[in-house]
């Protein structure tokens, strides 16, 4: 009888087949952006019919119609398809928006200085849909007529790479937030905002150089002790208030030097929780480190003060055997007031526009099932008028 021979693998990596390998491995993942990307421009933004935006209006289609029929009228009219319909593109959605809703007009649209309110997204935990929440907030909230600016500051890029840029072919170092960083010159976050597919939102991308603030920050402590370094981005961001509605700050996952001076340069926070019980005991650890970070800038004599902290329970599963329901009754005991009544579902839709490197906001009437995505999209459009209503105070006192 022979005996079975095995054959041992040398299973060893060096540094050299490491960088083989990332080479090899660049090339798949740039292939397959090119299948879901493909053809350029990459990405589209999503057409909206009459009933949609005359939803977004808050006001019937009837009257939409009339509105749109009134002579002398300066809204956009559409394009006009079959039995009369309309399709309307996102830049016209966005002006019958401004024009004809009762949503609270932002000082932007009536040729002032903005005043723009700065919203972080922030979990420590990968995969809590933090970059995606991002992005729908500021979709969402550009859909109510408000100019946004997304600035990824997470070396991942997964955001720059949502509004259709590949990172690491279209984006350098120095078209990220960078160059402000190393040399705190404001004129360089002006030449790195670009215009995305999406209207009325603006993008500051990221790349994987980002990470190189990891290192400058702590040496630029080392050398002047007196030098505060979670006021870098803070102080970046206020120049840039006067023309924007809101500033979205989508962090990396973890409490990096860059993360904190987006915390410390935020108006307001958003974290993302997951129902699930590894994602929970994260989001405390999160709280206690930067609760010590926290008292050390006090005692610098730092003041921070948030207009609000909301926790909005995402990706929840509503199956039978989901663990949401106990890990929810978790969070309502531990962030009470903070946390949001609002929950985002999880969603097929979701999941796979997801695949196409999209978000719920990218699909149009017809895409998928109408059902499914208004399940998808009604909680982030509740969720982005709940946002939009803690400052429409703060614009009615500034006219």
């Amino acid at each position: 009888m022979v005996a079975n021979l095995q054959v041992k693998i040398d299973r060893r990596v060096d540094l050299a087949q490491v960088a083989d390998f990332a080479r090899r491995l660049e090339t798949v993942t740039n292939e397959l952006r090119d299948q879901i990307l493909s053809p350029r421009p990459r990405k589209t933004p999503p057409v909206f019919t009459s009933a949609q935006v005359a939803d977004m209006c808050g006001i019937e289609r009837s009257r939409l119609n009339y509105l749109l029929n009134r002579e002398g009228t300066s809204l956009p009219q559409g394009e006009v398809r079959g039995n009369r319909s309309r399709i309307f593109t996102l830049p016209e959605a966005r002006q019958c928006v401004q024009q004809i809703s009762d949503i609270e007009k932002s000082p932007l649209l009536v040729g002032k200085p903005g005043s723009a309110k700065i919203l972080v997204v922030a979990n420590f935990k990968g995969g809590s849909t933090k970059t995606t929440t991002a992005m729908n907030i500021a979709q969402g909230l550009s859909l109510l007529g408000r100019k946004c600016l997304l600035i990824d500051l997470d070396p991942q890029s997964s955001a720059t790479e949502l509004c259709g840029l590949y990172a690491e072919q279209d984006v350098r170092e120095e078209h990220t937030i960078l160059p402000f960083i190393y040399e705190g010159n404001v004129a360089d976050l002006d030449a790195v905002i670009q215009t995305t597919y999406w209207d009325g939102l603006d993008l500051i991308p990221a790349h994987t150089a980002l990470f190189s603030a990891e290192f400058h920050l702590p040496a630029m402590t080392s050398r002047d002790p007196g030098f505060r370094f979670w006021n870098v981005l803070r102080n970046g961001l206020d120049h840039l208030r006067d023309r924007y509605d809101y500033i979205v700050l989508d962090s990396a996952p973890s409490l990096s030097y860059m993360t904190i001076n987006a915390l410390m340069a935020a108006d307001a926070m958003v974290m993302p929780l997951v129902p699930e019980s590894l994602d929970f005991m994260s989001s405390v650890s999160f709280w206690s480190l930067f609760s010590d970070m926290g008292t050390t800038f006090v005692e610098r004599g730092e003041q921070k003060t948030f207009d609000f902290i909301s926790v909005l329970l995402s990706r929840v599963d509503r199956g039978a055997a989901s663990a949401a329901p106990v890990v929810r009754s978790w969070a309502q005991r531990a962030y009470a007031d903070w946390m949001h009544t609002i929950e985002v579902p999880a969603s097929s839709v979701a999941s796979t526009i997801g695949l196409a490197l999209g978000t719920v906001h990218d699909l149009s009437k017809g895409d998928v099932d109408d059902r499914a995505l208004a399940r998808a999209k009604e909680p982030l459009t509740a969720y982005c008028q709940w946002i939009d209503e803690q400052y429409t105070d703060h614009w009615r006192a500034s006219k």
